[in-house]
Order: C-alpha cells, then structure tokens, then sequence
C-alpha cells in the first residue's frame, strides 16, 4: 500500500552547503510521525521542501500518489499538505478571525468554511473567545494555537508541524501536544517536528532521528523512547 507521503533520497543544499543529505522515510495515513534532533540537523529544510518552499537539489517528494517536488507551494496547500511553521508567523495586526481566514484563501467551499471555522474555536476556544483581537496581542502559546488552527483552516489531508513547542510554558506544552493527539483522533495525519522529544515520541507511531542531515536511527514512539542512544543524546539521561 502506498504511503501519503514518500520521501525517497531527499537532497537539500544551501548554495555549497548541504543540508539535507539523501534522506527517505514516509508518513501513512492516520499516522504521526515525528522528526526529531538537534538544531541544524535538517529537520526544519525538510517540511519546508515538502511543502514547496524550497526546492530540493535531489531526490523525490510524493504525496497522495504524486509528485509534488517541482509544484508550487500554493498549489501543494490545495492537494491536501498544509505547514504550520517554525516560529508561528502569523499576522500581528490583522484579527485572529482574519488570520484563521487566511487559511482557507485557496477555498472555494464557503459555507464549508464557516463550518471549518466553527470548529477551530471548539479545538481552541480562546480563539473563538477573542476573535476580533489583533493577533499580535496574543501570548506565545496562543499564537500557538492560532497557527495551528490557521494550517487546519485549508482542510488538510496531512499537516506538518514545525516546533509547535518551542519556547512555550510547559503547562502550555501540555495544551498544544494534546492537540496534537486530538487533530489524530478526529483523522489528521501528522508530520512532527519537535525537540522536545519525549513529548514528541510519546505520540508518534513512528519516529526518525536526523543527525547532520541524515537519517540515523527510526522506530516506533516507544521503541525510540527506551532507545538508549537517544535517552542520553535527546532526553537528558545517563
């Protein structure tokens, strides 16, 4: 059976410099599946190449059965691949309705979209609570839950996250992983990518270690988790 998303010898370079060095791993659907490592591994230059930010200098991207590493990012976010990125990026003087809104700017189903709505704020009712506030007012972790909500907002077959917890409190941590759990639940397939790796492999089927650009270790959440390599290199354990 065909994965929803094959990455088969993935080279990514920065002018001389490669990042990315040949990499191949897949997501089934209903799945999530986690990318974790250092800074600089390659984790981030990958969603970004998935997601047709960045072109690879090698290698193929296939999703739902196509090729997608020479399509334009737009028109990948209309086959069903949505990116929340690193860092959120959301736009701070427009409304949180506005923002969510823009999620869906490739849409054409508008009383869908109302619905897709609606359920964003059930998934986080502080949005619905404040949605004529700029979104520039919002704390770290709501931003957050913005950019989530944002990606949802394009109704995506597999959603990527970059970092959702990076630089949150650890109770807002908790939140945001929840959700990660819940978007499962209710049928999204995942692409994780976290540093916090314990609280990313604790809800992956499936994990990969990058290393410099390179796949070094793969396996179930919980193979990982107990992995020794990886308790002393990412979970802070002797």
């Amino acid at each position: 059976m065909t994965a929803m998303l094959e990455v088969k010898d993935l080279e990514v370079s920065y002018g001389k410099i490669v990042a990315v060095k040949g990499i191949s791993f897949s997501v089934e659907q209903g799945q999530v599946v986690s990318l974790i490592g250092t800074n600089g591994a390659g984790k981030t230059t990958t969603l970004r190449t998935i997601s047709g930010l960045l072109r690879p200098s090698g290698g193929e991207i296939t999703f739902m059965g196509q090729r997608i590493d020479k399509v334009p990012a737009h028109d990948i976010v209309t086959m069903g691949l949505a990116h929340s990125p690193e860092g959120r990026r959301i736009f701070p003087r427009l409304s949180v309705e506005e923002n969510l809104l823009l999620g869906a700017f490739a849409r054409n189903d508008h009383g869908a979209i109302r619905k897709d709505l609606d359920a964003a704020y059930e998934l986080f009712p502080i949005l619905g609570e404040r949605r004529k506030q700029p979104a520039g007012t919002f704390s770290g972790g709501e931003q957050q839950m913005l950019a989530m909500g944002r990606a949802m907002m394009s109704k995506p077959k597999l959603l990527m996250l970059d970092e959702p917890s990076m630089g949150l409190s650890p109770i807002m941590m908790k939140r945001i992983m929840s959700t990660v759990t819940e978007l499962q639940r209710q049928g999204t397939t995942i692409l994780l990518v976290e540093q916090n790796a314990q609280a990313a492999l604790k809800r992956a089927d499936y994990g990969y270690v990058l290393e410099v650009g390179q796949i070094v270790l793969s396996g179930s959440g919980r193979e990982l988790l107990v992995n020794d390599d990886v308790r002393k290199a990412y979970l802070g354990e002797d």
